[in-house]
Formats: C-alpha cells, sequence, structure tokens
C-alpha cells in the first residue's frame, strides 16, 4: 500500500460569487484516504499578492507526495485537464485585492512555461470510462488558476506528480447569474453549462486514484498505460 499526502487545493469564491466548487470538492475529500494516500485539502486566496506565499507555506507543511490544484472555469463544461502552465500574470478583471495586472511575470527568472507532471491521458480515459465528461486543454489561462499551477510545479520536485485542474461552475451558480442576466443586474454567463458538486467529487477522486497508481508503477518500474 502506498503512503504519503496528496495535497488538494482550491480557490475561495471570487468575482462576486459566493460559492467555488474547486473549494467545495477540496473540502469533501479532505481527511480522505485514496489508494493508501490521505488527502489533504486547501483553500488558496484569489490574489496575486498572496498566492506565493500560501503555495510556499502549504507545500513546506504538507510535504506532499502528490499534488492536484482545482480552480473554477466559467466557460467549463467538462473536467479540463490542463497541460501546461505559463510564467504569466494577465488579467482585468481583479483579484479579491482588487488588483489587476498586465504582462507581469510570476517568477522573474523562471522558464516561460511548465508542463503538469500529472498522467493527463490516463486520467482522461478513467474519466470518460467512468461517464465524466472530460478533456485536455494546452492552457490554463493567464489569472490565478495558471499562477498556482505554475508555481506549484516550480516549488515541488521534478519527481513529484503536480498539475491542474479545472471545474466547471455549479448549477446554482449558473441559475444566479441567468436570474441576474435576466433581471439588468448583470451579464449573460459566457456558459451555462454546470456540473453537480457530487459528480466533480467523483472525478476528482478517480483522477486522485489514477496519479496514485500512476506513480507507484513508475516507482517500481511497471508500464503505467
Amino acid at each position: 500500500m502506498a503512503s504519503g499526502v496528496v495535497l488538494l487545493t482550491g480557490f475561495e469564491a471570487f468575482g462576486g460569487s459566493t460559492v467555488n466548487p474547486s473549494q467545495e470538492v477540496a473540502r469533501r475529500l479532505h481527511g480522505t484516504t485514496i489508494d493508501g494516500m490521505g488527502v489533504v485539502g486547501h483553500t488558496l486566496p484569489v490574489s496575486l499578492k498572496q498566492i506565493g506565499s500560501a503555495i510556499d507555506r502549504i507545500v513546506q507543511e504538507t510535504d506532499p507526495e502528490i499534488v492536484i490544484s482545482l480552480g473554477q472555469s466559467g466557460s467549463a463544461s467538462t473536467i479540463v485537464l490542463e497541460r501546461f502552465a505559463v510564467n504569466l500574470a494577465d488579467f482585468s478583471a481583479p483579484d479579491n485585492d482588487g488588483a489587476s495586472v498586465t504582462d507581469a511575470a510570476l517568477e522573474g527568472d523562471g522558464p516561460t512555461a511548465i508542463a503538469s507532471r500529472l498522467p493527463l491521458r490516463a486520467i482522461e480515459s478513467a474519466l470518460l470510462d467512468a461517464g465524466i465528461p472530460a478533456r485536455l486543454s494546452n492552457s490554463a489561462g493567464t489569472y490565478l488558476c495558471n499562477a498556482a499551477m505554475y508555481l506549484f510545479l516550480i516549488r515541488t520536485g521534478p519527481e513529484t506528480p503536480c498539475g491542474f485542474i479545472h471545474l466547471p461552475c455549479l448549477p446554482e451558480q449558473v441559475a444566479t447569474a441567468l436570474k441576474a442576466a435576466r433581471d439588468g443586474e448583470g451579464p449573460r454567463p459566457a456558459s451555462t453549462a454546470s456540473m453537480s458538486l457530487d459528480l466533480m467529487v467523483a472525478a476528482v477522486r478517480l483522477a486522485i486514484q489514477v496519479t496514485v497508481r500512476h506513480a507507484a508503477e513508475s516507482r517500481v518500474g511497471l508500464p503505467s498505460g
């Protein structure tokens, strides 16, 4: 049996919403054991100023063997498995500190881009086989989700499986946005797709399971599929 920590992070609510599915999934899975590894959930701030120090602290506290960071995407209609993070923060919609930024490097001397270290194809296949919509993506954007992915990849060793998964909105978030648009109190949402919290929890649990097994197979030299 495997042992060690799977670090699972989500983000606090932002953009006027009172909930973030990534935070809720991390809370649901916190304290569970998946294939012998304990899941430790943490919430990251939606703050460019604070996210680096928060990640440093969490990595030091947990010393994880696997890191999966989660975030909400308002345009996602499926589970989205991110392939790359870039050394760039560029967003006009303010973070929770009210800050926006243009063309800012996350790490002054860091690489331009870093690839995910999760077994993305294996995760995608497992999710689709389980009837859960999922796809790969080549861009995590340039907001805080990309920042989390990039900084976790930088802060953990090259042998540590680490990456990022974007989640769709919850049904209640879409309903609230549609109601506001109907009443002239906000724009129509970019996507009206949603996914239940239970299904997102199942998807992330399966992603962790695939990653744990892939890591174990890699350590003993077995084919990982």
